[in-house]
């Protein structure tokens, strides 16, 4: 198939764009291809269509708006909008479609695939080398955009209630009010080769993000080896093998204060029992059978 690839930056290291680069990689290696020198046969619109054509087009879904501080309902326009013209819908976890009925009604044409890792590029990343890391034994991280329901002061919490004297945390992203303490270093934006880099280094990766939906940052630490932690809210639980829960009250799908998240008890914990295959060759030849069949 030739794919035409809607409202993506091959530019930008975002969740979307990043994985959209990892699948256009993927679905090439298997014969398909995203020229605009030949005819497309079907459009693929991340989260909402930006430039409309004739062609059969799918939905990918990123996740939906339901944040009660804001006008959730005017952000979800597009999306709503995109899913009902949209011949195919494909949702990222079962917790993503769950919610996406909830707000937006069933959709007759969809499949959940969930979020992948370039083995191929995670395999000839070397682990990332540091002096700082020669004063300690284990290493642990994060990464995230940090907004409120990302949850860094709960990330935080655990590492020093759980850490080694000779453990460290490192913080990815831009964090505006850091809690500064020792053994935590923050260092700002990272390029993707050097996420990779780091999670490698990694022995553990904290991601207690509250109602998130597939973050690839997830997907990368577990295929680098790391062990995960995580909430059992939304989907991540879907990708994180073998990850440590922290179990949280099932979510009722009603708009919620999403920046106000609850505090975490750390004592309530449980191993992880989803096994999904994380591998962009499997991922895409997914993409590849859904799309295939209009």
């Amino acid at each position: 198939m030739n794919i035409f690839l809607d409202n993506v930056n091959v530019g930008s290291t975002s969740g979307p764009n990043h994985f959209a680069n990892k699948l256009k990689k993927y679905m090439k290696k298997q014969g398909d291809t995203f020229s605009e020198s030949m005819p497309f046969d079907v459009q693929l619109s991340f989260i909402s269509l930006m430039r409309p054509t004739s062609l059969p087009t799918f939905q990918r879904l990123d996740g939906i708006y339901f944040n009660s501080d804001f006008d959730y309902v005017s952000q979800n326009s597009p999306i709503l909008k995109t899913y009902r013209q949209a011949h195919g819908v494909v949702f990222q976890t079962e917790f993503n479609k769950r919610l996406s009925f909830e707000y937006f009604g069933h959709h007759n044409n969809y499949k959940v695939i969930r979020n992948g890792a370039d083995l191929e590029f995670i395999n000839s990343v070397a682990p990332l080398k540091h002096s700082v890391f020669d004063n300690y034994d284990k290493v642990w991280s994060c990464a995230s955009r940090w907004r409120p329901h990302k949850r860094l002061g709960e990330n935080i919490r655990y590492f020093l209630e759980h850490s080694g004297e000779r453990d460290c945390l490192i913080v990815a992203g831009e964090v505006s009010n850091p809690i500064i303490q020792d053994r935590v270093y923050y260092v700002g934006n990272l390029d993707i080769p050097t996420l990779i880099s780091l999670y490698k280094k990694s022995d553990y990766f904290i991601h207690l993000a509250f109602l998130d939906h597939c973050p690839n940052v997830v997907v990368d630490a577990v295929a680098c080896g790391c062990k995960v932690i995580c909430s059992s809210t939304g989907g991540t639980r879907e990708v994180a093998l073998g990850a440590t829960l922290i179990e949280e009250e099932e979510w009722d799908f009603r708009p919620l204060k999403l920046y106000d998240p609850p505090s975490m008890d750390f004592t309530r914990k449980k191993e992880n029992d989803y096994n999904t295959n994380i591998d962009m060759s499997y991922v895409a030849s997914q993409y590849n059978k859904f799309l295939g069949e209009i």
